[in-house]
């Protein structure tokens, strides 16, 4: 008896504009435009001009896009061993070497062309140093180098505000720099923790982040330590006259919660205490910056 061809399964790969999503680190990159539209807000007392807004924003969108499918091509093999990563289209397969170059290189084009002929050209020229410090200097060097590469390396994570700053005034900004220092100093505590949880696959491939160069209490303690530099640098807008009451009161309760968690780490060294405050620290960082945008336009002095 004659029998039908079995239906073939449906394919359960994702599309390929979703893996080319992918390369660019679409949360991550997103976390970095929201900071740098916060620094274009914050730049001028009412809105300021709409093309600086727009252009400048997506210029600065798609060269952290551009950094981030870099950072991609850079890091597959250590990606291919870790259980974190080796589902990205690179280790994967779904997106050649080539491919992710030349994506790479197209946003790269794009967004320093937007910036340099439509937004200014310093902002052009800091975006493309950041974009250079992320993707070259810390990815390649710095990432292998010591494990002090993510305070090193922070310096361009934390350049958003300044781009945003920038594409308005045409100036670095004393202010622009102090959400600048903001962002450096989370960044330390927000990868370290990360760094914890991961710690033996970071070990396994080699790469000396902090927790393997120097072990686990070592990097709790760090993590104490930044977290209360942090505290004491977001009061800086305030102390500046850039915020008001809002803002300040908003950033000492995060603090708080903040400088709790990472005692929390570093007196209790529960398995699920890194990965808890590793997704804590970005929402602290949102809510922060949300509360600096929301003091900008609802204005509480003393």
């Amino acid at each position: 008896m004659a029998t039908s061809p079995a239906t073939p399964p449906l394919s359960t790969a994702a599309p390929l504009w979703r893996e080319y999503l992918e390369l660019t680190k679409p949360k991550v990159v997103l976390l970095i435009a929201f900071t740098s539209i916060v620094g274009t807000l914050l730049s001028v007392p009412g809105l300021p001009p709409l093309r600086a807004l727009v252009l400048g924003t997506l210029g600065i969108w798609l060269a952290a896009s551009s950094a981030a499918a870099i950072n991609h091509v850079i890091d597959q093999r250590i990606d291919s061993e870790m259980a974190r990563t080796r589902h990205r289209p690179l280790p994967t397969g779904t997106v050649t070497d080539s491919q992710a170059v030349a994506f790479a290189l197209v946003l790269a084009t794009l967004a320093m062309v937007m910036l340099a002929v439509f937004v200014n050209p310093l902002t052009a020229m800091l975006t493309f140093v950041s974009l250079i410090g992320y993707a070259i200097v810390y990815t390649v060097w710095l990432k292998r180098a010591t494990p002090q590469n993510i305070v090193i390396g922070g310096a361009a994570g934390a350049a958003p505000p300044v781009l945003g700053w920038a594409a308005v005034t045409n100036t670095v900004d004393p202010n622009a720099l102090i959400l600048f220092l903001i962002i450096f100093a989370w960044t330390p505590p927000h990868f370290w923790a990360l760094a914890i949880a991961r710690r033996d696959e970071y070990a396994k491939i080699g790469m000396p982040m902090l927790p393997v160069a120097y072990g686990v209490e070592l990097t709790r303690l760090h993590i104490l330590l930044y977290t209360v530099i942090l505290a004491l640098v977001t009061v800086l807008p305030w102390l500046t006259g850039l915020c008001g009451l809002i803002y300040v009161g908003a950033a000492l309760v995060l603090d708080v919660m903040f400088l709790r968690l990472a005692w929390q780490l570093y007196r209790k060294p529960r398995a699920d205490l890194p990965m808890r405050t590793f997704r804590w620290s970005i929402s602290y960082l949102m809510y922060l910056f949300a509360a600096l945008l929301i003091d900008h336009y609802v204005h509480i002095r003393i």
